[in-house]
Protein backbone atom coordinates (compact mmCIF):
# COMPACT_ATOMS: atom_id res chain seq x y z
CA UNK A 1 0.00 0.00 0.00
CA UNK A 2 2.82 1.97 1.16
CA UNK A 3 4.31 1.76 -2.32
CA UNK A 4 1.30 2.66 -4.47
CA UNK A 5 0.67 5.63 -2.54
CA UNK A 6 4.24 6.99 -2.95
CA UNK A 7 3.92 5.89 -6.83
CA UNK A 8 0.42 8.23 -6.78
CA UNK A 9 2.38 11.16 -5.20
CA UNK A 10 5.06 10.86 -7.82
CA UNK A 11 2.56 10.43 -10.63
CA UNK A 12 0.90 13.69 -9.70
CA UNK A 13 4.18 16.20 -9.13
CA UNK A 14 5.45 14.84 -12.34
CA UNK A 15 2.60 14.71 -14.50
CA UNK A 16 0.43 17.27 -13.25
CA UNK A 17 -2.15 17.27 -16.11
CA UNK A 18 -5.65 17.16 -16.33
CA UNK A 19 -5.61 13.39 -17.91
CA UNK A 20 -3.05 12.55 -15.03
CA UNK A 21 -5.49 13.64 -12.55
CA UNK A 22 -8.00 11.72 -14.31
CA UNK A 23 -6.22 8.77 -14.09
CA UNK A 24 -4.85 9.44 -10.08
CA UNK A 25 -8.24 10.15 -9.77
CA UNK A 26 -9.83 6.93 -10.55
CA UNK A 27 -6.81 5.07 -8.73
CA UNK A 28 -7.81 6.60 -5.80
CA UNK A 29 -11.57 5.54 -5.83
CA UNK A 30 -10.19 2.23 -6.29
CA UNK A 31 -8.56 2.24 -3.81
CA UNK A 32 -10.84 3.85 -1.18
CA UNK A 33 -13.21 1.58 -1.92
CA UNK A 34 -11.35 -1.00 -1.11
CA UNK A 35 -9.75 0.43 2.10
CA UNK A 36 -13.04 1.33 3.15
CA UNK A 37 -14.91 -2.29 2.07
CA UNK A 38 -11.83 -3.81 4.58
CA UNK A 39 -12.35 -1.40 7.13
CA UNK A 40 -16.09 -2.83 7.29
CA UNK A 41 -15.36 -6.50 7.32
CA UNK A 42 -13.16 -5.72 10.21
CA UNK A 43 -14.82 -3.18 12.14
CA UNK A 44 -18.43 -3.66 11.52
CA UNK A 45 -18.46 -7.58 10.70
CA UNK A 46 -19.54 -8.64 13.79
CA UNK A 47 -22.09 -6.15 13.86
CA UNK A 48 -23.21 -7.69 10.24
CA UNK A 49 -22.67 -11.33 10.48
CA UNK A 50 -21.66 -11.73 14.32
CA UNK A 51 -20.63 -15.30 15.20
CA UNK A 52 -23.03 -17.67 16.33
CA UNK A 53 -21.45 -17.71 20.08
CA UNK A 54 -22.21 -14.02 20.31
CA UNK A 55 -25.75 -13.97 19.36
CA UNK A 56 -27.40 -16.10 22.32
CA UNK A 57 -28.50 -19.16 20.12
CA UNK A 58 -26.22 -21.12 22.34
CA UNK A 59 -27.65 -20.12 25.63
CA UNK A 60 -31.10 -20.55 24.01
CA UNK A 61 -29.89 -23.93 23.34
CA UNK A 62 -28.83 -25.18 26.68
CA UNK A 63 -31.81 -23.96 28.21
CA UNK A 64 -33.97 -25.96 26.32
CA UNK A 65 -31.67 -28.87 26.54
CA UNK A 66 -31.57 -29.01 30.51
CA UNK A 67 -35.50 -28.58 30.06
CA UNK A 68 -35.75 -31.24 27.72
CA UNK A 69 -33.08 -33.86 29.38
CA UNK A 70 -35.07 -33.12 33.21
CA UNK A 71 -38.49 -34.05 31.71
CA UNK A 72 -39.52 -37.87 31.01
CA UNK A 73 -39.66 -39.64 28.04
CA UNK A 74 -42.95 -39.24 27.19
CA UNK A 75 -43.32 -35.48 27.42
CA UNK A 76 -40.17 -34.54 25.34
CA UNK A 77 -41.60 -34.64 22.04
CA UNK A 78 -44.29 -32.26 23.18
CA UNK A 79 -41.93 -29.99 24.80
CA UNK A 80 -39.65 -29.99 21.82
CA UNK A 81 -42.41 -28.84 19.26
CA UNK A 82 -43.54 -26.20 21.91
CA UNK A 83 -40.05 -24.87 21.68
CA UNK A 84 -40.24 -23.84 18.18
CA UNK A 85 -39.87 -20.56 17.43
CA UNK A 86 -38.78 -18.15 14.11
CA UNK A 87 -35.37 -18.82 14.97
CA UNK A 88 -34.60 -22.38 14.69
CA UNK A 89 -36.51 -25.61 14.83
CA UNK A 90 -36.28 -28.67 17.65
CA UNK A 91 -36.83 -31.96 17.77
CA UNK A 92 -36.72 -34.83 19.99
CA UNK A 93 -35.44 -38.30 18.36
CA UNK A 94 -34.77 -41.54 20.58
CA UNK A 95 -32.12 -42.68 17.62
CA UNK A 96 -29.58 -40.56 16.11
CA UNK A 97 -29.96 -42.10 12.59
CA UNK A 98 -33.28 -40.81 12.95
CA UNK A 99 -31.36 -37.61 11.95
CA UNK A 100 -30.37 -38.78 8.72
CA UNK A 101 -27.50 -36.34 9.07
CA UNK A 102 -23.89 -36.39 6.76
CA UNK A 103 -21.60 -38.34 7.45
CA UNK A 104 -18.70 -35.41 8.24
CA UNK A 105 -19.94 -32.65 11.32
CA UNK A 106 -17.97 -29.43 11.36
CA UNK A 107 -14.94 -29.77 12.99
CA UNK A 108 -14.30 -26.07 13.58
CA UNK A 109 -17.01 -25.91 16.16
CA UNK A 110 -15.27 -27.15 19.00
CA UNK A 111 -15.22 -23.65 20.99
CA UNK A 112 -18.99 -24.10 20.93
CA UNK A 113 -18.82 -27.55 21.92
CA UNK A 114 -16.63 -26.66 25.00
CA UNK A 115 -19.18 -23.07 25.66
CA UNK A 116 -22.32 -25.66 25.43
CA UNK A 117 -21.46 -28.27 27.75
CA UNK A 118 -20.32 -25.20 30.28
CA UNK A 119 -24.00 -23.54 29.69
CA UNK A 120 -25.29 -27.57 29.87
CA UNK A 121 -23.57 -28.36 32.79
CA UNK A 122 -22.53 -31.45 31.21
CA UNK A 123 -19.07 -32.23 30.56
CA UNK A 124 -18.95 -35.56 28.82
CA UNK A 125 -22.32 -34.63 26.20
CA UNK A 126 -22.09 -35.42 23.01
CA UNK A 127 -22.27 -32.50 20.41
CA UNK A 128 -22.23 -32.29 17.16
CA UNK A 129 -22.39 -29.32 14.39
CA UNK A 130 -23.45 -29.52 10.68
CA UNK A 131 -23.30 -26.88 8.11
CA UNK A 132 -24.88 -26.36 4.53
CA UNK A 133 -21.69 -27.37 3.16
CA UNK A 134 -21.50 -30.48 4.65
CA UNK A 135 -24.86 -31.68 3.43
CA UNK A 136 -23.81 -32.01 -0.76
CA UNK A 137 -25.50 -31.16 -3.90
CA UNK A 138 -28.12 -34.19 -3.71
CA UNK A 139 -29.94 -32.48 -0.41
CA UNK A 140 -32.73 -29.86 -1.55
CA UNK A 141 -32.83 -28.48 2.26
CA UNK A 142 -29.19 -27.69 3.65
CA UNK A 143 -29.69 -26.89 7.09
CA UNK A 144 -27.34 -25.70 10.02
CA UNK A 145 -27.84 -28.88 12.38
CA UNK A 146 -26.99 -28.99 16.24
CA UNK A 147 -27.51 -32.25 17.71
CA UNK A 148 -27.39 -32.55 21.24
CA UNK A 149 -27.21 -36.07 22.67
CA UNK A 150 -29.32 -36.32 26.82
CA UNK A 151 -28.26 -38.74 29.28
CA UNK A 152 -30.62 -41.32 28.60
CA UNK A 153 -28.51 -42.11 24.69
CA UNK A 154 -31.71 -39.93 23.27
CA UNK A 155 -30.84 -36.85 20.87
CA UNK A 156 -32.25 -33.53 20.51
CA UNK A 157 -31.86 -31.99 17.07
CA UNK A 158 -31.90 -28.30 16.69
CA UNK A 159 -31.94 -26.59 12.86
CA UNK A 160 -31.77 -23.48 11.51
CA UNK A 161 -33.13 -23.32 7.78
CA UNK A 162 -31.12 -20.18 7.05
CA UNK A 163 -28.75 -18.02 8.90
CA UNK A 164 -31.46 -16.06 10.38
CA UNK A 165 -28.49 -13.96 12.80
CA UNK A 166 -26.63 -11.33 11.31
CA UNK A 167 -27.12 -9.44 8.32
CA UNK A 168 -28.31 -11.55 4.83
CA UNK A 169 -26.10 -11.89 2.07
CA UNK A 170 -28.12 -8.96 0.44
CA UNK A 171 -28.23 -6.47 2.75
CA UNK A 172 -24.20 -7.26 3.43
CA UNK A 173 -23.67 -6.99 -0.24
CA UNK A 174 -25.78 -4.00 -0.43
CA UNK A 175 -23.48 -2.45 2.25
CA UNK A 176 -20.17 -2.57 0.34
CA UNK A 177 -22.01 -1.12 -2.80
CA UNK A 178 -23.20 1.79 -0.66
CA UNK A 179 -19.52 2.08 0.58
CA UNK A 180 -17.78 1.53 -2.69
CA UNK A 181 -20.15 4.52 -4.31
CA UNK A 182 -19.77 7.37 -1.53
CA UNK A 183 -15.82 6.32 -1.32
CA UNK A 184 -15.59 6.87 -4.84
CA UNK A 185 -18.61 9.79 -4.94
CA UNK A 186 -15.68 12.05 -2.25
CA UNK A 187 -12.25 11.05 -4.14
CA UNK A 188 -14.21 12.62 -7.09
CA UNK A 189 -15.42 15.23 -5.67
CA UNK A 190 -12.14 16.16 -4.07
CA UNK A 191 -10.63 15.77 -7.22
CA UNK A 192 -13.24 17.88 -9.05
CA UNK A 193 -12.85 20.40 -7.02
CA UNK A 194 -9.28 20.48 -7.43
CA UNK A 195 -9.74 20.95 -10.95
CA UNK A 196 -13.04 23.16 -10.99
CA UNK A 197 -11.23 25.77 -8.61
CA UNK A 198 -8.81 27.12 -11.32
CA UNK A 199 -11.42 27.08 -14.06
CA UNK A 200 -13.33 28.70 -11.52
CA UNK A 201 -10.62 31.52 -11.42
CA UNK A 202 -10.06 31.49 -15.17
CA UNK A 203 -13.50 32.10 -15.62
CA UNK A 204 -14.42 35.15 -13.06
CA UNK A 205 -10.58 36.29 -14.40
CA UNK A 206 -11.84 36.40 -17.86
CA UNK A 207 -15.07 37.54 -16.76
CA UNK A 208 -13.39 40.51 -14.34
CA UNK A 209 -11.22 41.66 -17.69
CA UNK A 210 -14.74 41.96 -20.01
CA UNK A 211 -15.96 44.22 -17.57
CA UNK A 212 -12.27 46.20 -16.42
CA UNK A 213 -9.08 46.05 -18.55
CA UNK A 214 -7.64 47.23 -15.65
CA UNK A 215 -8.19 44.37 -13.83
CA UNK A 216 -4.95 42.24 -12.85
CA UNK A 217 -4.20 39.14 -14.29
CA UNK A 218 -5.33 35.62 -13.04
CA UNK A 219 -3.33 33.62 -10.66
CA UNK A 220 -1.48 30.97 -11.88
CA UNK A 221 -2.28 27.70 -10.82
CA UNK A 222 -4.33 24.37 -11.55
CA UNK A 223 -3.05 21.12 -14.01
CA UNK A 224 -0.61 21.68 -16.64
CA UNK A 225 -3.20 22.31 -19.15
CA UNK A 226 -5.05 25.36 -17.47
CA UNK A 227 -1.82 26.94 -15.87
CA UNK A 228 -0.95 26.92 -19.96
CA UNK A 229 -4.37 28.57 -20.70
CA UNK A 230 -4.03 31.23 -18.13
CA UNK A 231 -0.51 31.90 -19.06
CA UNK A 232 -1.62 32.61 -22.75
CA UNK A 233 -5.11 34.66 -21.32
CA UNK A 234 -2.61 36.81 -18.96
CA UNK A 235 -0.36 37.30 -21.84
CA UNK A 236 -3.14 38.59 -23.92
CA UNK A 237 -4.71 40.51 -21.48
CA UNK A 238 -1.69 42.31 -21.29
CA UNK A 239 -1.22 43.29 -24.94
CA UNK A 240 -4.76 44.35 -25.20
CA UNK A 241 -4.36 46.70 -21.83
CA UNK A 242 -1.17 47.98 -23.89
CA UNK A 243 -2.75 48.82 -27.28
CA UNK A 244 -5.91 50.53 -25.14
CA UNK A 245 -3.30 52.69 -23.12
CA UNK A 246 -1.31 53.66 -26.29
CA UNK A 247 -4.73 53.72 -28.40
CA UNK A 248 -6.14 56.30 -25.77
CA UNK A 249 -3.43 58.17 -24.86
CA UNK A 250 -2.19 59.00 -28.87
CA UNK A 251 -6.07 59.90 -29.72
CA UNK A 252 -5.94 62.42 -26.63
CA UNK A 253 -2.88 63.76 -27.41
CA UNK A 254 -3.96 64.19 -31.16
CA UNK A 255 -7.47 65.90 -30.06
CA UNK A 256 -5.32 68.03 -27.72
CA UNK A 257 -2.89 69.32 -30.07
CA UNK A 258 -5.89 70.24 -32.26
CA UNK A 259 -6.94 72.94 -29.88
CA UNK A 260 -3.57 74.68 -31.09
CA UNK A 261 -4.51 75.40 -34.94
CA UNK A 262 -8.01 75.95 -34.22
CA UNK A 263 -7.38 78.88 -31.91
CA UNK A 264 -5.29 80.20 -34.14
CA UNK A 265 -7.94 79.84 -37.15
CA UNK A 266 -10.06 81.62 -34.71
CA UNK A 267 -7.95 84.05 -34.28
CA UNK A 268 -6.82 85.06 -38.23
CA UNK A 269 -10.94 84.72 -38.77
CA UNK A 270 -11.66 88.53 -36.99
CA UNK A 271 -9.54 89.90 -40.32
CA UNK A 272 -11.55 88.21 -42.83
CA UNK A 273 -14.12 91.39 -43.84
CA UNK A 274 -16.72 89.61 -45.36
CA UNK A 275 -18.72 88.51 -42.97
CA UNK A 276 -20.73 85.87 -44.78
CA UNK A 277 -17.18 83.72 -44.91
CA UNK A 278 -16.34 84.52 -41.44
CA UNK A 279 -19.47 83.09 -40.13
CA UNK A 280 -18.94 80.03 -42.13
CA UNK A 281 -15.19 79.72 -40.80
CA UNK A 282 -16.56 80.37 -37.22
CA UNK A 283 -19.14 77.96 -37.66
CA UNK A 284 -16.89 74.95 -38.95
CA UNK A 285 -14.44 76.15 -35.90
CA UNK A 286 -16.92 75.54 -33.81
CA UNK A 287 -18.10 72.43 -35.16
CA UNK A 288 -14.20 71.08 -35.15
CA UNK A 289 -14.01 72.65 -31.25
CA UNK A 290 -17.12 70.27 -30.66
CA UNK A 291 -15.42 67.20 -32.04
CA UNK A 292 -12.42 67.79 -30.03
CA UNK A 293 -14.03 68.47 -26.98
CA UNK A 294 -15.91 65.06 -27.38
CA UNK A 295 -13.35 62.97 -28.67
CA UNK A 296 -10.96 64.56 -25.26
CA UNK A 297 -14.27 63.13 -23.04
CA UNK A 298 -14.50 59.80 -25.00
CA UNK A 299 -10.66 58.98 -24.58
CA UNK A 300 -10.35 60.35 -21.37
CA UNK A 301 -13.31 58.85 -20.14
CA UNK A 302 -13.07 59.16 -15.71
CA UNK A 303 -15.68 56.73 -16.09
CA UNK A 304 -13.23 53.95 -17.31
CA UNK A 305 -11.24 54.55 -13.85
CA UNK A 306 -14.59 53.65 -11.47
CA UNK A 307 -14.30 50.75 -9.75
CA UNK A 308 -17.06 48.30 -10.50
CA UNK A 309 -19.67 48.67 -7.06
CA UNK A 310 -23.28 47.41 -6.51
CA UNK A 311 -25.61 50.12 -6.89
CA UNK A 312 -29.62 50.30 -7.65
CA UNK A 313 -30.17 49.98 -11.89
CA UNK A 314 -33.87 50.84 -11.48
CA UNK A 315 -32.99 53.79 -9.20
CA UNK A 316 -30.54 55.05 -11.51
CA UNK A 317 -32.47 55.11 -14.36
CA UNK A 318 -35.65 57.06 -12.62
CA UNK A 319 -33.40 59.48 -12.03
CA UNK A 320 -32.28 59.86 -15.48
CA UNK A 321 -35.63 59.51 -16.88
CA UNK A 322 -36.54 62.17 -14.11
CA UNK A 323 -33.64 64.74 -15.14
CA UNK A 324 -35.55 64.62 -18.99
CA UNK A 325 -38.33 65.16 -17.33
CA UNK A 326 -37.88 68.45 -16.00
CA UNK A 327 -36.01 69.29 -18.79
CA UNK A 328 -39.10 69.14 -20.06
CA UNK A 329 -39.32 66.27 -22.05
CA UNK A 330 -41.28 63.27 -21.14
CA UNK A 331 -40.13 59.93 -20.96
CA UNK A 332 -41.56 57.35 -19.64
CA UNK A 333 -40.32 53.98 -17.54
CA UNK A 334 -41.89 50.79 -16.70
CA UNK A 335 -40.00 48.32 -14.59
CA UNK A 336 -39.20 47.36 -11.00
CA UNK A 337 -39.13 49.74 -8.37
CA UNK A 338 -35.41 48.47 -7.24
CA UNK A 339 -32.91 46.07 -9.34
CA UNK A 340 -29.15 45.70 -7.68
CA UNK A 341 -26.93 45.63 -10.40
CA UNK A 342 -22.80 45.71 -9.62
CA UNK A 343 -21.08 47.68 -12.38
CA UNK A 344 -19.69 51.28 -12.69
CA UNK A 345 -22.87 53.58 -12.12
CA UNK A 346 -20.98 56.66 -13.93
CA UNK A 347 -20.44 54.76 -17.06
CA UNK A 348 -24.13 53.37 -16.89
CA UNK A 349 -25.47 56.34 -16.22
CA UNK A 350 -24.06 58.55 -18.63
CA UNK A 351 -24.27 55.53 -21.55
CA UNK A 352 -28.23 55.80 -20.74
CA UNK A 353 -28.20 59.35 -21.25
CA UNK A 354 -26.80 58.93 -24.34
CA UNK A 355 -29.08 56.82 -25.05
CA UNK A 356 -32.35 58.18 -24.26
CA UNK A 357 -31.22 61.78 -25.41
CA UNK A 358 -30.85 60.11 -28.95
CA UNK A 359 -35.04 58.96 -28.89
CA UNK A 360 -35.60 61.99 -27.72
CA UNK A 361 -33.55 64.37 -30.23
CA UNK A 362 -34.73 61.97 -33.13
CA UNK A 363 -37.47 60.27 -32.08
CA UNK A 364 -40.94 61.38 -29.91
CA UNK A 365 -42.75 59.10 -27.05
CA UNK A 366 -39.73 58.04 -25.65
CA UNK A 367 -39.52 55.07 -23.14
CA UNK A 368 -37.33 53.10 -21.19
CA UNK A 369 -38.30 49.79 -20.39
CA UNK A 370 -36.36 47.52 -17.53
CA UNK A 371 -36.66 43.50 -17.41
CA UNK A 372 -34.54 41.22 -14.84
CA UNK A 373 -33.64 37.68 -15.63
CA UNK A 374 -32.20 35.45 -13.31
CA UNK A 375 -28.73 35.80 -15.89
CA UNK A 376 -29.27 38.78 -17.75
CA UNK A 377 -30.97 42.12 -17.10
CA UNK A 378 -32.49 44.10 -20.29
CA UNK A 379 -32.61 47.52 -20.51
CA UNK A 380 -34.86 49.08 -23.95
CA UNK A 381 -34.84 52.77 -24.80
CA UNK A 382 -37.70 53.40 -27.51
CA UNK A 383 -38.73 55.82 -29.66
CA UNK A 384 -41.34 56.73 -32.56
CA UNK A 385 -39.13 58.33 -35.37
CA UNK A 386 -37.77 57.26 -38.47
CA UNK A 387 -35.73 54.69 -36.81
CA UNK A 388 -32.29 53.56 -39.13
CA UNK A 389 -32.06 51.76 -42.17
CA UNK A 390 -30.68 47.53 -41.37
CA UNK A 391 -27.77 47.83 -43.22
CA UNK A 392 -26.47 50.98 -41.11
CA UNK A 393 -27.72 50.12 -38.10
CA UNK A 394 -23.87 48.34 -37.47
CA UNK A 395 -22.07 52.08 -39.32
CA UNK A 396 -23.78 54.22 -36.42
CA UNK A 397 -21.62 52.59 -33.71
CA UNK A 398 -18.57 53.98 -35.43
CA UNK A 399 -16.82 56.65 -33.98
CA UNK A 400 -17.87 60.25 -35.77
CA UNK A 401 -20.21 58.53 -37.70
CA UNK A 402 -23.67 60.49 -38.33
CA UNK A 403 -26.21 60.07 -40.31
CA UNK A 404 -27.57 62.64 -43.24
CA UNK A 405 -31.04 63.29 -42.87
CA UNK A 406 -33.32 63.61 -39.31
CA UNK A 407 -30.30 62.51 -37.60
CA UNK A 408 -27.36 64.81 -38.82
CA UNK A 409 -25.06 67.25 -37.52
CA UNK A 410 -27.67 70.25 -36.49
CA UNK A 411 -28.74 68.06 -33.90
CA UNK A 412 -26.48 68.93 -31.77
CA UNK A 413 -24.50 65.33 -31.89
CA UNK A 414 -20.78 64.58 -33.55
CA UNK A 415 -21.11 61.03 -33.50
CA UNK A 416 -19.90 59.63 -30.36
CA UNK A 417 -23.02 58.59 -28.41
CA UNK A 418 -23.40 55.30 -29.75
CA UNK A 419 -19.95 54.33 -29.95
CA UNK A 420 -19.22 55.47 -26.15
CA UNK A 421 -22.77 53.58 -25.00
CA UNK A 422 -21.38 50.52 -26.85
CA UNK A 423 -18.19 50.90 -25.12
CA UNK A 424 -19.49 51.06 -21.68
CA UNK A 425 -21.88 48.30 -22.52
CA UNK A 426 -19.16 46.06 -23.79
CA UNK A 427 -16.70 46.73 -20.72
CA UNK A 428 -19.44 45.07 -18.62
CA UNK A 429 -19.69 41.88 -20.65
CA UNK A 430 -22.92 42.74 -22.12
CA UNK A 431 -24.57 43.52 -25.63
CA UNK A 432 -25.85 46.84 -27.36
CA UNK A 433 -28.18 46.32 -30.70
CA UNK A 434 -30.66 48.13 -32.42
CA UNK A 435 -33.70 47.48 -33.88
CA UNK A 436 -36.47 49.10 -36.23
CA UNK A 437 -40.03 48.90 -34.61
CA UNK A 438 -42.98 46.89 -36.37
CA UNK A 439 -44.74 49.86 -35.51
CA UNK A 440 -42.50 52.57 -36.08
CA UNK A 441 -39.63 54.13 -34.15
CA UNK A 442 -36.36 52.55 -32.97
CA UNK A 443 -35.64 50.28 -29.77
CA UNK A 444 -32.41 50.13 -28.59
CA UNK A 445 -31.58 47.07 -26.65
CA UNK A 446 -28.55 46.71 -24.00
CA UNK A 447 -28.20 43.42 -22.21
CA UNK A 448 -25.99 43.57 -19.01
CA UNK A 449 -25.04 39.97 -17.45
CA UNK A 450 -25.67 39.23 -13.74
CA UNK A 451 -22.62 37.41 -11.89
Amino acid sequence: MSVLVGWCARLKHSHDTVAGWIALTTLLAMLTSLALNGAFSLLAGVWARPPILETGLMEKVATIGRIINATPAPQRAGIASAAVDKTFNVQWLLRHKDAYLPHINDPSFSNGQELLRDLLEMPDATIEAYEPGDWGDRHVERPYVLMLQLTDGSWLQFSVPTRKWGLDPFKRNLVVVVLALLSTLLVVLIATRHLAAPLERFAEGARRFGKDFRAPPIAVVGPHEIRQAILAFNAMQAQIQHFLNDRIQMLAAISHDLRAPLTRMRLRGEFIEDIEQQTKLFRDVDEMQTMVNSALDFFRDDARLELPTAFDLAELLLTVVDDFKDAGMDVGFVGPSRFVYGGRPIGIKRALVNLIDNAVKYGHDAGVELNAGSHWVEILVRDRGPGIAPELQEQVFAPFYRIEGSRNKHTGGVGLGLSAARATVLEHGGSLTLHNRRCGGLEVKVTLPLD
